[in-house]
């Protein structure tokens, strides 16, 4: 049993290694800079199986960077945000790191009421539905996200 939980541990090590990797590249050709703080947060959010607040994150950054205060945190996640390794989570003002990073895309999640876990998924179909309907208001859409909250797979099963 230990085995198996060194294991998992090995693994997400590694997962967030290659992320933190990925991250680091992409800010390096944007000529962005992915300070020791903000790498911090994405890390953490790495390990998160859901969204998380940020006055958690915080709690978290603060075994780290013991100085941290909420200002720290928000400059961090507008950061990511903004390069788009982060998603908001409007519906419970939470976080959560983008499945992948790589290019500016639109956002649909499934986010589960029961359990928090937030699932990025992505549709052409409802982006180009939501475009055209935006269209026909006169409406120029420069972001969008689309939050469906449920129960997820794993909760459905559990009830």
């Amino acid at each position: 049993m230990k085995q198996q939980s060194t294991q998992k541990q090995s693994t997400q090590k590694q997962k967030t290694e290659q992320l933190l990797l990925s991250a680091e590249l992409l800010c390096q050709r944007r000529g962005v800079r992915l300070t020791p703080t903000r790498r911090e947060v994405f890390s953490i959010l790495t390990e998160q199986d859901g969204a998380v607040g940020a006055y958690d994150l915080l709690e978290m950054l603060k075994t780290e960077v013991p100085n941290a205060k909420p200002p720290t945190i928000y400059r961090a996640l507008e950061f990511l945000q903004n390069q788009g390794f982060v998603h908001k989570v409007s519906s419970s003002n939470s976080y959560v790191l983008c499945s992948h990073f790589e290019k500016q895309h639109p956002v649909q999640m499934l986010i589960c009421g029961h359990c928090g876990n937030v699932q990025e998924i992505h549709s052409s179909g409802i982006h180009k539905e939501f475009l055209a309907q935006a269209e026909k208001e006169g409406f120029t859409v420069q972001q969008q996200t689309v939050e469906a909250l449920g129960i997820c797979a794993n909760c459905q099963q559990a009830d």
